[in-house]
Protein backbone atom coordinates (compact mmCIF):
# COMPACT_ATOMS: atom_id res chain seq x y z
CA UNK A 1 0.00 0.00 0.00
CA UNK A 2 1.32 3.39 -1.01
CA UNK A 3 1.56 6.29 1.49
CA UNK A 4 3.61 9.20 0.04
CA UNK A 5 5.94 10.63 2.70
CA UNK A 6 5.49 14.28 1.68
CA UNK A 7 1.68 14.24 2.14
CA UNK A 8 -0.42 14.71 5.28
CA UNK A 9 -3.37 12.49 6.21
CA UNK A 10 -6.64 12.43 8.14
CA UNK A 11 -8.07 9.58 10.21
CA UNK A 12 -10.97 9.60 7.74
CA UNK A 13 -8.46 8.53 5.02
CA UNK A 14 -8.08 11.76 3.04
CA UNK A 15 -4.64 12.83 1.89
CA UNK A 16 -3.39 16.41 1.69
CA UNK A 17 -0.62 17.77 -0.52
CA UNK A 18 0.45 21.30 0.38
CA UNK A 19 1.12 23.39 -2.77
CA UNK A 20 2.16 27.03 -2.39
CA UNK A 21 -0.47 28.05 0.14
CA UNK A 22 -3.18 25.79 -1.25
CA UNK A 23 -3.91 22.17 -0.49
CA UNK A 24 -4.83 19.37 -2.89
CA UNK A 25 -7.10 16.68 -1.40
CA UNK A 26 -7.95 13.09 -2.31
CA UNK A 27 -8.52 9.73 -0.67
CA UNK A 28 -5.76 7.35 0.29
CA UNK A 29 -4.69 4.11 -1.35
CA UNK A 30 -5.90 2.33 1.80
CA UNK A 31 -9.37 3.91 1.49
CA UNK A 32 -9.82 3.04 -2.17
CA UNK A 33 -8.70 -0.57 -1.55
CA UNK A 34 -11.20 -0.91 1.32
CA UNK A 35 -14.04 0.59 -0.76
CA UNK A 36 -13.51 -1.54 -3.86
CA UNK A 37 -14.35 -0.37 -7.38
CA UNK A 38 -15.39 3.29 -7.35
CA UNK A 39 -18.35 3.93 -9.67
CA UNK A 40 -19.30 7.55 -8.84
CA UNK A 41 -17.68 10.61 -7.24
CA UNK A 42 -19.70 13.60 -6.00
CA UNK A 43 -17.70 16.80 -5.43
CA UNK A 44 -18.59 20.40 -4.56
CA UNK A 45 -18.41 23.26 -7.04
CA UNK A 46 -15.49 25.69 -7.07
CA UNK A 47 -16.25 28.57 -4.72
CA UNK A 48 -17.85 26.33 -2.07
CA UNK A 49 -16.72 26.90 1.52
CA UNK A 50 -15.69 23.73 3.37
CA UNK A 51 -15.20 23.23 7.10
CA UNK A 52 -12.57 20.97 8.65
CA UNK A 53 -14.04 17.63 9.69
CA UNK A 54 -17.29 18.11 7.78
CA UNK A 55 -18.39 16.29 4.59
CA UNK A 56 -17.63 17.96 1.25
CA UNK A 57 -18.66 15.16 -1.10
CA UNK A 58 -18.89 11.40 -1.45
CA UNK A 59 -17.56 8.40 -3.32
CA UNK A 60 -19.76 5.49 -4.31
CA UNK A 61 -18.35 2.02 -4.79
CA UNK A 62 -19.98 -1.26 -5.69
CA UNK A 63 -20.05 -1.94 -1.91
CA UNK A 64 -21.11 1.35 -0.30
CA UNK A 65 -21.29 5.15 -0.35
CA UNK A 66 -18.70 6.97 1.78
CA UNK A 67 -18.57 10.62 2.74
CA UNK A 68 -15.46 12.69 2.03
CA UNK A 69 -14.35 14.93 4.91
CA UNK A 70 -12.58 18.27 4.55
CA UNK A 71 -9.13 18.13 6.18
CA UNK A 72 -9.11 21.93 6.64
CA UNK A 73 -11.54 24.83 6.39
CA UNK A 74 -11.44 27.14 3.40
CA UNK A 75 -12.67 27.79 -0.12
CA UNK A 76 -12.66 25.21 -2.90
CA UNK A 77 -10.74 26.85 -5.75
CA UNK A 78 -10.45 23.87 -8.10
CA UNK A 79 -12.37 20.62 -8.65
CA UNK A 80 -11.18 17.54 -10.56
CA UNK A 81 -13.97 17.41 -13.16
CA UNK A 82 -12.39 14.33 -14.82
CA UNK A 83 -13.60 12.15 -11.95
CA UNK A 84 -17.19 12.64 -13.15
CA UNK A 85 -16.37 10.67 -16.32
CA UNK A 86 -13.57 8.56 -14.85
CA UNK A 87 -14.34 7.52 -11.24
CA UNK A 88 -12.02 4.54 -11.78
CA UNK A 89 -9.06 6.96 -11.43
CA UNK A 90 -9.65 6.74 -7.66
CA UNK A 91 -8.71 3.05 -7.77
CA UNK A 92 -6.03 3.34 -10.45
CA UNK A 93 -4.18 6.46 -9.29
CA UNK A 94 -5.36 7.74 -5.88
CA UNK A 95 -2.44 10.19 -5.43
CA UNK A 96 -2.06 11.56 -8.96
CA UNK A 97 -5.05 11.44 -11.34
CA UNK A 98 -7.67 11.13 -8.57
CA UNK A 99 -7.09 14.32 -6.59
CA UNK A 100 -10.53 15.68 -5.79
CA UNK A 101 -10.41 19.33 -4.77
CA UNK A 102 -7.94 22.15 -4.18
CA UNK A 103 -8.68 24.31 -1.14
CA UNK A 104 -7.41 27.74 -0.19
CA UNK A 105 -7.23 27.25 3.61
CA UNK A 106 -8.73 29.91 5.85
CA UNK A 107 -6.66 28.70 8.84
CA UNK A 108 -3.32 27.12 7.84
CA UNK A 109 -2.78 26.09 11.49
CA UNK A 110 -5.37 23.34 10.93
CA UNK A 111 -2.68 21.49 8.95
CA UNK A 112 -0.86 20.88 12.24
CA UNK A 113 -3.71 18.58 13.32
CA UNK A 114 -3.16 16.20 10.38
CA UNK A 115 -1.09 13.02 10.50
CA UNK A 116 2.32 12.47 8.91
CA UNK A 117 2.72 9.47 6.57
CA UNK A 118 4.31 7.45 9.39
CA UNK A 119 1.56 8.37 11.86
CA UNK A 120 -1.13 7.47 9.31
CA UNK A 121 0.51 4.13 8.46
CA UNK A 122 0.76 3.29 12.14
CA UNK A 123 -2.86 4.33 12.73
CA UNK A 124 -4.25 2.12 9.94
CA UNK A 125 -2.10 -0.83 10.98
CA UNK A 126 -3.72 -0.62 14.44
CA UNK A 127 -7.17 -0.74 12.81
CA UNK A 128 -6.49 -3.90 10.79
Amino acid sequence: METPKDFLYTKEHEWVKVEEGRIRVGITDFAQSELGDIVFVELPEAGTEVKAGEPFGSVESVKTVSELYAPVSGKVVEVNEELGDHPEFVNESPYEKAWMIVVEPSDPDELKKLLSADEYSEWISEKE
